[in-house]
């Protein structure tokens, strides 16, 4: 197997891995701090709005190579193991179905309100240095 199908099967598991915690948000069987946590990775791994953005050199890349397949594989090992399979066969056939992966208003939301939070705060910290 050449190193570009790893790399795409690695990145097919990590989407479906995002909408399997998107299931798993809503499983009666989840823990409270794993919904809390998936709630949040969710939210960002489904906006259509990264939080850095792509045309940004090496950081542009750093959240989806790094950031997020860490928070994934976290949240992933806070599930119980009969919820994790039963939310993956879930998602296997949500995403065999649609043909792609959901899209989160509330990450769009969440990734402005921290582009915002950061602007607020270089507009407040450039103004204490005149």
């Amino acid at each position: 197997m050449s190193i570009f199908q790893n790399i795409r099967q690695w990145a097919s598991r990590i989407k479906r891995d995002a909408v399997t915690l998107w299931f798993a948000y809503r499983h009666p069987g989840t823990p409270w701090f794993a919904k809390a946590l998936a709630a949040f990775v969710v939210a960002y791994a489904l906006s259509p709005i990264d939080l850095i953005p792509d045309f940004i050199p090496v950081l542009g890349y750093l959240d989806d190579a790094l950031l997020l397949p860490g928070l994934i594989w976290l949240n992933i090992r806070l599930i119980p193991a009969g919820v994790l399979e039963e939310c993956r066969v879930r998602a296997d056939a949500w995403m065999k179905e649609q043909g792609a992966k959901p899209r989160s208003i509330a990450g769009a939301v969440l990734v402005l309100a921290i582009w915002i939070a950061v602007g607020v705060a270089l507009w407040a910290w450039f103004n204490t240095l005149n």
